[in-house]
């Protein structure tokens, strides 16, 4: 794991427009400070979701078509602290459903968290927790031959160009069997005002957020990162439909990581690339689904219509 972080490290570091990957977030302290992010009065994907869990679960549910005396695998990618989920779950779970819940986490932590929250909230609800990479986990349930309904929530499809989500979900696909189901979390198309404050609180999480990813390459990789030499730097172009986040170098300066045995160099005003967060709208999601096996069946939006859940079935 270490490994794979210098390597992906340096890659990225060593590139003439320095680029960072946004997995390496997400360490103890990095998912607790997304916790806080998710509850910020000016983050409202959460609560637009959420929204959309909470007022329509029983149209969700429905849209699943699941056969009730058939057994299914309820697969979510990314499950976080699942507390979107656990609507569906408790709606499933009085429903009489048959399933096994497999969240998929890369952060063990996030894991375990959930896990000891579902045993206490809804100790029905049988939870397979599955820690690692996206594919590798559906690897090893995609033999099991029981129908699949794949959650993958929270517009994290968004922190993929448009080309990769495309080849995610064809990839996606390719694990799944036909008329297998994936409900698709998706940050609607909005205005400047409304979406980079999402990406800049007043409060200063997300400066937090990013900056933490150098807090964690200087403890796990041996870097020197002086993180006051480095600011958080949102942009968002409507028009493109992207918000993007940055690591501004504040100074020139250079900084050596053991892991690689290099040092890099910055000038004063370069920029790392650490995230993008995707928006949407039916044309875009189209358009990205044109070269996978899946097709739109449903569509669910908050009133505001700020946020979509896109059901979508394996062809």
């Amino acid at each position: 794991m270490i490994e794979q972080f210098a390597e992906n490290v340096d890659l990225g570091l060593s590139k003439s427009e320095k680029t960072l990957p946004s997995k390496y977030f997400y360490d103890k302290n990095g998912d607790e400070l997304f916790i806080e992010i998710m509850n910020m009065p000016e983050y409202y994907l959460t609560r637009c979701e959420m929204e959309i869990f909470t007022t329509q679960t029983d149209e969700l549910v429905d849209s699943f078509r699941a056969d009730k005396n058939e057994y299914f695998e309820l697969i979510e990618l990314g499950a976080g602290d699942g507390s979107k989920t656990r609507k569906l779950l408790a709606a499933l779970s009085d429903k009489g459903y048959q399933f096994d819940y497999l969240p998929v986490d890369i952060s063990q932590n996030s894991l375990e968290q959930l896990q000891l929250s579902l045993q206490h909230h809804l100790p029905l609800v049988s939870v397979v927790p599955k820690h690692g990479d996206y594919f590798e986990m559906l690897g090893s349930v995609k033999d099991s031959h029981h129908p699949k309904i794949v959650l993958f929530l929270g517009s994290n499809i968004g922190n993929m160009t448009d080309t990769v989500a495309s080849d995610f979900l064809y990839q996606l696909g390719a694990n799944l069997s036909k008329n297998d189901k994936l409900l698709l979390g998706t940050d609607l198309i909005k205005s400047e005002d409304i979406v980079l404050p999402a990406y800049n609180d007043e409060s200063g999480i997300t400066h937090s957020f990013n900056i933490n990813l150098l807090h964690r390459m200087n403890t796990e990789l041996g870097a020197n990162f002086d993180l006051d030499a480095f600011s958080h730097a949102p942009e968002y172009n409507e028009d493109e439909g992207i918000a993007k986040s940055y690591l501004l170098s504040n100074k020139e300066q250079s900084v050596k990581i053991a892991a690689t045995g290099k040092t890099y160099h910055f000038r004063a005003g370069e920029k790392i690339h650490t995230e993008i967060s995707r928006k949407y709208d039916d044309d875009v999601l189209a358009k990205i689904l044109a070269k996978t096996d899946f097709s739109v069946n449903s569509k669910f939006t908050d009133q505001k219509n700020y946020f979509a859940n896109y059901l979508l079935n394996r062809n």
